[in-house]
């Protein structure tokens, strides 16, 4: 089944997220120093990822065309928007928290190597294990979210699996348009432009200073056309 790690993948997040509710609360304190420290890791971890880059001028191009898009569309605005609504949905003890946590969440968990490669795999090969390993990164990930941010960690399931899950059978059927080298090519590059995000991201959770990182996500698609183009030229 093409979508079953997406599923797994979404239920890891749902029982962590909810698993967090039988851990004491974290203190105020003790709270802002575990986000700083993913933060912190997630800035190691995106420049990791970007550094795998052999287009570096195409990853440049990426993102200024995809940040381009993101502000016509105001794709973090309706992420947001997405979030206040859910926010509106539960308990008012939690306002304030669900739409900050949703989207921070969303992004985690969405860009990143693992879950673009897991779900190629997945859609070429019927081979789960990458998003399985992703899975249980993700669930302990989603304790320690809940645990600082709040519960709202628990909706960003939704979109990874429709993310996830549209890259799987995106890569299913395209699978026999493209040879195993040119999928690793492309894989390589829309991952390193997923880890530039993934350091805004890290930023962001570190209150550095705020990047509109939602507003960036096309410049994965914008990576992967450029890429496919440079590929067709060459061959």
């Amino acid at each position: 089944m093409v979508l079953w790690g997406a599923f797994v993948n979404a239920v890891a997040i749902v029982a962590g997220s909810f698993a967090a509710l039988f851990i004491p609360r974290l203190h105020d304190d003790l709270r802002r120093t575990v986000t700083q420290g993913i933060g912190l890791a997630l800035c190691v971890l995106g420049l990791m990822m970007a550094m795998k880059t052999e287009q570096y001028l195409a990853l440049v191009i990426s993102l200024v065309l995809g940040g381009i898009t993101g502000e016509l569309v105001r794709l973090e605005y309706r992420l947001e928007r997405l979030g206040h609504w859910l926010e509106s949905k539960v308990s008012a003890k939690e306002e304030g928290k669900i739409g900050k946590a949703f989207v921070t969440a969303t992004l985690v968990y969405c860009i990143g190597a693992m879950a673009i490669l897991g779900s190629i795999d997945s859609g070429i090969r019927h081979d789960h294990q990458i998003l399985y390993a992703k899975s249980l990164m993700d669930g302990f990930l989603s304790i320690v979210f809940a645990s600082a941010l709040g519960l709202g960690v628990a909706f960003s399931a939704v979109p990874v699996f429709v993310y996830q899950g549209a890259i799987a059978l995106c890569a299913a059927l395209l699978a026999s348009q493209f040879s195993t080298e040119t999928i690793s090519i492309l894989t390589r590059e829309v991952s390193a432009v997923g880890g530039v995000l993934i350091i805004g991201v890290g930023i962001n959770l570190l209150d550095l200073k705020k990047i509109h990182v939602a507003n960036m996500l096309p410049a994965v698609v914008v990576m992967a056309v450029i890429v496919a183009v440079m590929i067709g030229v060459g061959g």
